[in-house]
């Protein structure tokens, strides 16, 4: 029954909602005080991107954990032509790179407060599990 349950939780578990404008996340988590994680990402090309998505921001413990604690910004930068993202969006994730990800490094993912402080860096794939990861992040709450 208890195995029942879970599984029941599991089918109307919430996932985690990625935004693509980090002023909009800034705003919200001024009014939630919520930290905002920034995922640098080259969606269709870069394969520790594809990796750190794939095995830590799609599994199950930091989707549940980021739905009740993070606001998810993600500046993507696909080279492909069938992936180009709308213009004003490319502007967005220009914009935010220049903020946060000057070296133009793939992944790059890095937790703010909600006034855009920087209080931790991740430079590539974070060589340890989803737990560990999301772990490392519950640190740093206020």
């Amino acid at each position: 029954m208890k195995l029942l349950f879970v599984a029941l939780l599991g089918l109307f578990a919430v996932p985690a909602i990625w935004m693509g404008n980090f002023s909009e996340a800034q705003k919200q988590a001024k009014i939630t005080h919520k930290q905002i994680l920034i995922n640098f990402s080259g969606s269709d090309w870069c394969g520790p991107c594809i990796r750190l998505r794939r095995e830590i921001l799609e599994s199950e413990d930091f989707e549940q954990y980021a739905a009740a604690h993070l606001l998810l910004v993600r500046a993507d930068f696909p080279r492909l032509k069938k992936n180009q993202l709308p213009k004003e969006q490319i502007k967005l994730n220009e914009s935010l790179a220049e903020l946060y990800n000057k070296d133009g490094k793939f992944p790059f993912t890095v937790l703010v407060d909600e006034n855009g402080k920087v209080l931790k860096s991740w430079d590539g794939f974070p060589n340890e599990s989803a737990q560990a990861f999301v772990a490392e992040i519950d640190k740093l709450k206020k």
